[in-house]
């Protein structure tokens, strides 16, 4: 068995990037995933302004522009009473952003993209290999169990193991991390042609119990992603194409909104959306995006959470490793960074979660949020991950 520095789990955006940035930094990289890329992954597919800084610092957002990711520069939102905000990324004011658009993409050419970096740098990206467990030394892991395309039982072993391999975290699993959330939604997720009259805004429609949300991903393709309470899809196990083009046809905003619409390709469905994951305690592992918990999207910040968060995982790690120090203790600055860094979005999300639950609220709000035409700018600034929430907290509820 041969060592190396690092063994990310999952290539996603979190893994891709965590294995490039530390790559970047001199140290060998192995990339494992249970996938062949291009794969299919569920995802509102939606990259906030500041993803994008991110996503030069990687090297690849050339590349991204060139396979065709559309700009949004802003959100159109309909609240239950059938109340319209135009919500634009504000341009002036002492946050600029990287680039003052976010952009929408098919995700199969995203991590395509990021997959596609990471083997251009000296790191080490095997597909098709899925992880089945971890080896541990005492308190600290020290590698993965896995098995390869033609599976056959391997051990790898590694200074660090980086678990970034989504909801169904195999390392998180191992370590007995997952824990139940009370929130209990599903998100049902359909590519559709035959719309148009996007003028780069993505749009929301809020009908409590359900939201949902239209992204225009590549010209004439557009991601529909409608939210509901687990319990209401439930009986429809098996048919769930029955249960999501009836409840389009319940939400009339919406439904008038999809009239010509054309699915492309295959329903996807994931539920429950949250879940927590507690902090690893071992030493010589850390875990990053989707793996670290995940809570119901209504902002588009996963694939920016899963980014940044492998930026300050790469600091620590790089710190760690070049001290020759990989216990609990001298990995924990990475939780703390990540809880102070996306402590103010999460109070966020949670807030217009509830919000949006509540038909009289949602509306208020709404109507609110038109006659503070500031406010609106403050809150799609979060929105795009370039404005500070406290800026929210502070100056727009004064």
């Amino acid at each position: 068995m041969s060592a190396r520095d690092v063994i990310v789990v999952g290539a996603g955006p979190a893994g891709a990037a965590s294995a490039i940035l530390l790559a970047e930094r001199g140290w060998s990289v192995t990339l494992l995933d249970k996938a062949a890329f291009p794969r299919p992954k569920i995802c509102g597919e939606y990259l906030s302004p500041e993803s994008a800084r991110i996503l030069d610092r990687l090297g690849v957002l050339k590349a991204i522009d060139e396979a065709g990711a559309q700009p949004l520069r802003g959100m159109k939102i309909v609240a239950p009473d059938g109340t319209v905000i135009m919500g634009s990324y504000p341009t002036t004011g002492p946050w600029p952003s990287h680039r003052d658009h976010a952009l929408a993409i098919v995700r199969e050419r995203l991590d395509q993209i990021l997959v596609d970096r990471a083997r251009s740098l000296p790191v080490d990206v095997r597909e098709r290999h899925r992880v089945t467990g971890l080896l541990r030394e005492g308190s600290n892991v020290k590698g993965v169990q896995a098995q390869d395309a033609e599976g056959r039982a391997l051990e790898l072993r590694a200074r660090l193991v980086i678990g970034a391999d989504g909801r169904a975290s195999a390392v998180a699993a191992a370590l007995g991390l997952l824990r139940p959330h009370r929130l209990r939604r599903m998100a049902l997720i359909q590519h559709v042609a035959g719309l148009d009259g996007f003028d780069e805004r993505g749009e929301i429609f809020v009908d409590p119990p359900d939201y949902a949300i239209l992204n225009p991903v590549a010209p004439g393709l557009v991601n529909l992603g409608l939210v509901v309470p687990l319990a209401h899809a439930r009986p429809f196990a098996g048919r769930l194409e029955t249960f999501f083009h009836a409840r389009l046809r319940q939400l009339p905003r919406l439904s008038a909104r999809l009239e010509g619409m054309k699915p492309v390709g295959a329903l996807q469905a994931m539920g429950p959306l949250a879940y927590r994951v507690k902090e690893p305690r071992a030493g010589g592992v850390m875990l990053a995006g989707d793996a670290t918990g995940f809570y119901d999207p209504f902002t588009g910040e996963g694939i920016f959470t899963a980014l940044r968060s492998a930026e300050l995982l790469a600091e620590v790690a790089h710190a760690a490793i070049e001290r020759g120090t990989l216990e609990a203790s001298a990995l924990r600055p990475y939780a703390e960074a990540r809880r102070e860094h996306f402590r103010g979005k999460a109070r966020l999300t949670r807030a217009l979660q509830f919000v949006i639950a509540r038909r009289r609220l949602a509306n208020a709000a709404a109507h609110a949020l038109l006659r503070r035409p500031a406010l609106l700018d403050l809150l799609m600034g979060v929105l795009g991950d370039f404005v500070p929430p406290a800026a929210l907290f502070s100056k727009g509820f004064r």
